[in-house]
C-alpha cells in the first residue's frame, strides 16, 4: 500500500509539475529577441543628449565572456578564502592576557 501511494504522489507531481515548467519556458521565450542592456538604453541615450559620446575602456575586454569569466574567477577565489577562513572571520578572538582577559591571569 505505500509503494502504491508513493507512485501516485510522483504521479501527481509530474503531472503538476512538468506543465508548469513548459509554461514558463514559453512564457520567457515569448519575449521580444534583442533585448538591450541599461548602458546602451538608458546611459548611452542621457549622454547622447548632453553632448558626451562613449570613448574606448582603458583596458578592453574585447567581445564575448571574457568580463563574466574574470568576475566568475574572482568570485571562485573570494568564496575559497571566505570558506577557507570562515573561523577566523567570524568566531570570537580569544585574548591571551592583557586588560579585560577572562581567567587566571600570571
Amino acid at each position: 500500500m505505500p509503494e502504491r501511494k508513493r507512485r501516485w504522489r510522483i504521479f501527481l507531481l509530474h503531472i503538476i509539475l512538468l506543465p508548469t515548467v513548459m509554461y514558463v519556458f514559453y512564457f520567457f521565450t515569448l519575449g521580444p529577441k534583442p533585448y538591450t542592456g541599461v548602458d546602451e538604453t538608458v546611459v548611452e541615450k542621457i549622454a547622447k543628449e548632453h553632448g558626451r559620446e562613449a570613448h574606448k575602456p582603458l583596458i578592453d575586454p574585447g567581445e564575448g565572456d571574457l568580463l563574466l569569466f574574470a568576475f566568475l574567477v574572482a568570485g571562485v577565489v573570494g568564496g575559497f578564502a571566505g570558506g577557507y577562513y570562515w573561523r577566523m572571520l567570524v568566531s570570537e578572538k580569544k585574548a591571551k592576557g592583557g586588560p579585560g582577559a577572562s581567567g587566571p591571569q600570571e
